[in-house]
């Protein structure tokens, strides 16, 4: 078996548009989807926080 049965070359045309759509969905939907899930998760840690011990102000 020679190398190039085992992997495509990554200069074909399909696996670079496969490489753009990947970078696309990365970029416009898991990193937004991912930033508001952890600042969610973030603010509700805090608000469960408070429920248990108190206002933080007094």
């Amino acid at each position: 078996m020679s190398d190039s049965e085992h992997a495509p070359t990554a200069d074909t045309p399909n696996s670079k548009r496969r490489e753009w759509r990947m970078f696309i969905f990365i970029v416009v939907f898991l990193f937004p989807i991912l930033t508001v899930a952890l600042v969610g998760a973030y603010g509700f840690s805090i608000w469960m926080f408070q429920l248990i011990a108190g206002h933080p102000g007094g």
